[in-house]
């Protein structure tokens, strides 16, 4: 599938740098041509216009209109074309045969014996229209004939050098497409076995809390003379079991919603100082039951724009790590302060810590450096990731260190300023 699609993104961008440099070349050709024939054009129209006829006879150029390049013919009214003072007598024949089908206002290009000529016709306008001794002739329009050769040449070697510049640049160009549809697919191939590596672990999430249910469920039909308090261990797997359960599905279900941009936040002002000491409430029964002491350390009057609910689950979720990972007699420290812009938040235990090669993986989904005990505690690998999505909504960095044997602690930097969350 992946090389189909590499091969398909290929031919585009292929195509696509095909166009662009085609009529690049075009417009490039294009503006030369113009370029090249814009000022002999220019000087052909001004010379003839310039033309007068004084005393039956053509008056002489000014210097600064004459091209030793350009001929000026005479078309009479009669269909005849005269060339008046031809400064080559050699060329005069050719100039006026060349010269004997244009139209009046046309300007075109003509080969003829070798050589390009552009050609001019300017209808004549002046008072005195006659010409030669007997002033019988009667001037219709001027003709300008130039000998364009340079030009041309220079235009046809232009033409040339883009079109085996094209062939050549055509392998560069498909090397190029190549090379962007393979960075294109870096990220699309990724998404894809993320994807699929998070199927196959929910999917072996999921497998375990059902089988403990399914398994338990049988063993009690198995046995209906037995008493509900005969088969309570029973009764408190299947429950554990799918309360495992319900907590995954719901994490997964929140993943799902975030990865389709449907989860969106409910913004309004948090007094973050009020809500930890909320959270912390919560895990009174757990700081009892675990001979973990729990410390707050908040300032007052810290306030930001945030989701509430979100805030406090992120909370909930670092406090819960913690917890699970610090032994009887540890301890876990919350800590609120203000610094600059943000509000800082910091959960650190004394727990077991995290090895250093897994501390760049904690906040990929279903990772658990410590898989058994996570399992026991009722982890599922997700809530960490949860966290991480929390605080990038909501503009903010999360970071961990941590030392084996010592303790965890997590940062979270939120901005204390309104912001717009897409």
């Amino acid at each position: 599938m992946f090389l189909s699609t590499l091969r398909r993104l290929t031919v585009l961008n292929s195509l696509v740098f095909l166009l662009i440099f085609g009529a690049f070349n075009a417009i490039l050709y294009g503006y030369i041509s113009i370029r090249l024939f814009d000022k002999i054009d220019d000087t052909m129209w001004n010379q003839a216009n310039s033309f007068r006829i004084v005393n039956g006879r053509p008056a002489p150029l000014g210097r600064t209109l004459f091209d030793p390049r350009i001929f000026l013919v005479i078309r009479t009214t009669d269909g005849r074309v005269i060339v008046p003072n031809p400064f080559r007598s050699d060329l005069a024949g050719d100039v006026a045969e060349i010269a004997a089908d244009a139209e009046p206002g046309e300007l075109k290009t003509r080969e003829y014996e070798g050589h390009v000529y552009r050609i001019l016709s300017v209808p004549y306008r002046q008072q005195e229209n006659t010409f030669g001794s007997e002033r019988d002739i009667a001037i219709q329009a001027i003709i300008a004939v130039s000998i364009v050769d340079s030009e041309v040449g220079l235009l046809n070697r232009v033409f040339w050098i883009i079109v085996f510049g094209g062939i050549f640049s055509t392998a560069g160009i498909i090397l190029a497409g190549y090379f962007l549809a393979k960075r294109a697919m870096v990220p699309i191939q990724d998404a894809w076995e993320r994807q699929q590596q998070f199927v196959s672990d929910a999917s072996h999430e999921l497998r375990s809390p059902i089988t403990g249910i399914h398994s338990n469920a049988e063993l009690m039909l198995r046995h209906p003379e037995r008493t509900i308090e005969e088969e309570s261990h029973r009764v408190n797997t299947i429950l554990k079991e799918s309360t495992r359960m319900t907590r995954l599905i719901a994490s997964l279900l929140t993943l799902a919603r975030s990865d389709a941009g449907k989860a969106e936040l409910q913004l309004a002002p948090v007094n973050v100082s009020e809500i930890i000491p909320i959270v912390a409430e919560g895990f009174k029964a757990m700081e009892e039951l675990s001979g973990v002491s729990l410390v707050l350390d908040v300032k007052p009057g810290l306030s930001l724009v945030a989701d509430r609910e979100r805030l406090h689950q992120l909370l909930v979720i670092l406090l819960d790590n913690a917890f699970k990972y610090t032994a009887k007699g540890g301890q876990v420290r919350i800590t609120g302060v203000q610094s600059g812009k943000n509000i800082v938040l910091r959960v650190e235990d004394t727990g077991i810590g995290i090895s250093p090669e897994h501390l760049p993986r904690v906040f990929d989904r279903f990772f658990r450096g410590d898989k058994a005990r996570s399992r026991d505690t009722g982890g599922t690998g997700l809530g960490l990731a949860i966290a991480k999505w929390i605080v990038e909504k909501h503009k903010g960095k999360i970071q961990v260190e941590s030392e084996p044997g010592k303790g965890t602690k997590f940062t979270v930097m939120l901005p204390a300023g309104k912001h717009r969350v897409p």
